[in-house]
């Protein structure tokens, strides 16, 4: 029984093991580009990031300042005590 269990655990590594290289191995070209959709003359490509940039540094300014706060409160209930 114990040999039974130990070759099936190498079975089983031995296919985790192979099974993802013959899966690199296919050559699969990717598909064609969709007509109508891409940059057409001297566009820039990307996304832009200053809505989001906003957004972010003004929620950690918010976090930051939560933190400051009750940080303070802590103290500040420390030193009458």
């Amino acid at each position: 029984m114990k040999n039974i269990k130990r070759a099936i655990a190498i079975l089983s590594l031995t296919i985790c093991l192979i099974a993802p290289i013959s899966l690199l191995s296919q050559d699969v070209p990717p598909p064609p580009p969709a007509g109508g959709h891409g940059l057409t003359g001297n566009q820039e490509s990307g996304a832009p990031i200053g809505g989001g940039l906003f957004i972010l540094l003004s929620l950690g300014a918010a976090y930051g300042g939560t933190k400051a706060y009750k940080f303070y409160q802590k103290k500040k209930k420390s030193l009458l005590e």
